[in-house]
């Protein structure tokens, strides 16, 4: 139905208000502001945690226009019915890689967020989706109204603090995967490649139970 809606991708373009293009990963992705994070508002007040250290609030991210891009896109979610539609679109259009990655700033923002981008993954067998999240609570919600993720979706729970155990149990029992952040025993190859994915796709995998990141 998607491929019917639109006739150009800048239609579908302005109804998402675009994608974001991280340097580090081989693919597009789709981003909100961090400061929007309901768990992660919570942690960034706790020393140690991982939200504490939460890079999508240094470096380039907290630039006026980048934050008004990031909102633009969270607005476009909120308020307009063919967002789903509108992204199934542009991703079948511009993403050759067969990746995509969701939030390289902010979260899920409720069940029906979620919902939208299950979704999106059953529009497109052909892209395997990767996304982290710290809202184990809307994750459990999904699955207890819906079942397992499609296949080419993969949910990584991730950590709350740097070094702390991730939610091994929990995500076993979601059908999910995790991911934590470490000083020192990382397994994510980044740091040693010019900060870059390259030809690594851990992340994406449902083969790989965990990957550690170097905090940063």
């Amino acid at each position: 139905m998607f491929k019917t809606l639109f006739k150009t991708i800048k239609q579908a373009l302005a109804i998402i208000g675009g994608l974001s293009s991280p340097s580090k990963m081989p693919c597009h992705g789709w981003s909100i502001p961090a400061k929007h994070c309901k768990t992660g508002q919570k942690l960034r007040a706790i020393v140690n945690s991982i939200c504490f250290f939460c890079y999508a609030l240094k470096g380039r991210y907290p630039f006026p226009n980048v934050q008004e891009a990031l909102q633009k896109r969270l607005d476009c979610f909120l308020n307009n019915p063919l967002w789903v539609e509108a992204m199934s679109f542009v991703i079948w259009r511009k993403e050759k890689s067969g990746f995509f990655r969701w939030f390289d700033s902010g979260d899920i923002q409720s069940l029906d967020m979620l919902e939208k981008i299950v979704q999106i993954a059953k529009n497109l067998p052909e892209i395997t989706f990767w996304l982290p999240t710290r809202e184990y609570g809307f994750v459990s919600q999904y699955v207890a109204k819906h079942g397992a993720f499609p296949e080419n979706l993969t949910v990584r729970l991730s950590a709350f603090m740097v070094d702390g155990k991730p939610p091994v149990e929990l995500a076993k029992r979601l059908g999910c995967m995790t991911s934590g952040v470490s000083a020192e025993s990382y397994t994510c190859p980044a740091p040693k490649q010019g900060n870059k994915c390259l030809d690594c796709r851990a992340c994406w995998m449902k083969s790989v139970p965990n990957v550690n990141y170097k905090i940063h």
